[in-house]
């Protein structure tokens, strides 16, 4: 044998080695959850999607995914095929910075599911900062008031609020806000407000769609006030908002869009308010990524800058 020639002990044949772009195509899917989201994030079909997972199987020799109550979940396979994916991401991470000369390695796609509200009023600064930062980084933030998703969600990280009830990802505390009732100086000098909360009845009420409300504690039935008049549901907080500012009634809204507004005058303070905790959930395969470790923390940073907003 030439000197010059490797020991056929050394020869790595990478005709058997498993594909690098079918490992983070089965990386995406373990932080997405469905197929369908992972071909829009990538830009491809859900078959072709399911082509290369089913041919990564084939080449590792047995599932890397199985199905549960809760959607695609890893097999022992699958989280070791898991592993060397995030390796591979994060070594063309630092390698895609040494040739754009950046020494950035927050690059790709987030995608961020939140309440509008708060959505709006805190993701939103909290991910154009970190996008200033960050200029490889790219983000989609989807409106959602709903309940931590019980199977895989279609998103790296799920902001929520209330209580959870979450067996399959895990949970990080953000901060608690406050519920309060409010109206429009407009429909106080023509209607009056409440003295008692007994007197709500005898008002309009804007809130929540209650038949489509996910989250209950959010919505009329669950705050043990009177059955109004009248009431004003709709599903975007910006349409209650618009709707308490013209004068449609009295309101069940987040202080942290209203305190301090001269359009919204507090009701009946002292005697009615409802504490809601906000958090941010995800899968462990998301929370290892640096990008979703990131948004975490911008966003918990414009909390912190901005807690007095919240406690209003």
């Amino acid at each position: 044998m030439d000197a010059h020639e490797p020991a056929e002990e050394n020869f790595v044949d990478a005709r058997r080695l498993p594909s690098p772009d079918d490992l983070l195509i089965l990386l995406t899917v373990a932080r997405l959850g469905r197929f369908n989201a992972v071909a829009e994030t990538l830009g491809t079909t859900h078959t072709t999607i399911s082509r290369r997972i089913l041919a990564l199987d084939k080449q590792l020799g047995g599932r890397t995914l199985e199905r549960s109550p809760h959607g695609w979940e890893l097999t022992e396979l699958g989280s070791q095929a898991v592993a060397a994916a995030e390796a591979i991401e994060g070594t063309l991470g630092a390698l895609s910075s040494t040739i754009a000369r950046t020494g950035d390695l927050l690059a790709g796609l987030v995608r961020i599911a939140t309440p509008d509200g708060f959505g709006a009023a805190f993701v939103a600064p909290a991910l154009v900062r970190l996008q200033q930062d960050h200029p490889l980084l790219n983000v989609e933030m989807l409106s959602a008031t709903r309940k931590a998703s019980q199977n895989r969600s279609g998103v790296d990280l799920e902001v929520v609020v209330g209580n959870l009830d979450v067996t399959n990802a895990q949970t990080i505390f953000l901060s608690n806000y406050f519920l309060r009732l409010y109206a429009s100086p407009q429909y106080a000098r023509e209607r009056g407000l409440p003295l008692t909360l007994d007197d709500v009845r005898q008002h309009g009420f804007v809130s929540y769609v209650e038949s489509s409300l996910q989250v209950a504690e959010l919505g009329h039935r669950s705050t043990q006030l009177p059955v109004p008049r009248s009431s004003f549901q709709a599903t975007s907080i910006f349409a209650q908002l618009e709707a308490v500012r013209r004068g449609a009634g009295i309101g069940l809204l987040p202080n942290f869009l209203v305190v301090g507004n001269p359009d919204f005058l507090p009701v009946l303070p002292d005697d009615f308010q409802r504490q809601l905790p906000i958090w941010a959930v995800a899968r462990s395969e998301s929370l290892r990524s640096a990008p979703v470790q990131a948004v975490i923390e911008a966003v918990r940073i414009e909390i912190s800058e901005r807690q007095a907003v919240l406690a209003g």
